[in-house]
């Protein structure tokens, strides 16, 4: 019976991914996400679909309230994530080593890692999280060799000035899902482009952390604000502007 109940869920799960819809390139507006309310926790549902890349991408947000009871610890079979903190500090455990992030912490995390996310500071603490399988089969030794899972606090990096802002390198390395996987974040001090409207090979996102900003993608021309992201999906001809004469800051991040 339990050979019986497996195989009908692995079908399942093969019908449901089939079934899936690309994801649409374009403005995703933090104020249109759907948000479902639990006891001091909130969550919005995003995206979810497939990329060129990708069998199956889910992206969401989580907001713990100070004194919300976190998940308890889990692992994905078959699901790599990467979080961005956006605001609050967050403790997170990955295989019984924790540590405490800040706004514009990243965590890279493996599959088949047992993990648990906690609000320990006295303000909400929301964060982003892309999940996702790749189209190709997973590579556990590939990711481990590569540096494995990753947490990573925004003020242990190096900020590396440009002639228009500057920016900070997260990382730009293999994992057990993608052939490359990397993120940085740009800022932008001055009014106008970041740099010349351009395409590549690997889909894009482009999140929002603070200022106002335009984009170009494949002809259609976008505004985002802090919480909101653009998506260049992989070949599309995209670019990037500050809209203001302040300074905006944003995260990019693409794979293949």
């Amino acid at each position: 019976m339990k050979t019986l109940v497996t195989g009908m869920l692995i079908l399942f799960s093969l019908i449901s991914n089939a079934q899936m819809e690309p994801i649409k390139e374009g403005l995703y507006a933090w104020d249109e996400f759907p948000v479902k309310k639990s006891d001091l926790k909130e969550g919005r549902a995003i995206l979810e679909g497939t990329s060129p890349h990708l069998e199956y991408i889910e992206m969401h947000a989580t907001t713990q309230k100070p004194g919300a009871t976190p998940g308890p610890a889990h692992a994905n079979e078959d699901i790599e994530e990467c979080i961005i903190v956006r605001e609050g500090t967050m403790k997170i455990t990955i295989e019984g080593e924790s540590k405490i992030l800040g706004p514009e912490g990243v965590i890279l995390l493996m599959p088949q890692q047992m993990h648990q996310m906690e609000n320990v500071g006295d303000t909400d603490l929301t964060y982003y999280v892309i999940r996702y399988r790749s189209k190709k089969p997973m590579n556990i030794e590939r990711g481990t060799k590569a540096g494995g899972s990753l947490m990573i606090n925004a003020d242990s990096l190096t900020y590396k000035p440009s002639s228009r802002g500057g920016g900070v390198p997260y990382f730009d390395r293999e994992t057990a899902m993608c052939e490359r996987y990397e993120m940085h974040v740009t800022q932008l001090d001055k009014l106008g482009p970041s740099h010349e409207p351009h395409t590549h090979n690997e889909t894009e996102i482009i999140l929002m952390m603070a200022g106002n900003t335009e984009m170009t993608i494949a002809g259609k021309t976008y505004q985002a604000g802090p919480g909101d992201f653009y998506l260049a999906k992989s070949g599309s001809l995209h670019g990037i502007k500050n809209l203001g004469e302040g300074s905006c800051r944003y995260f990019a991040f693409k794979w293949n």
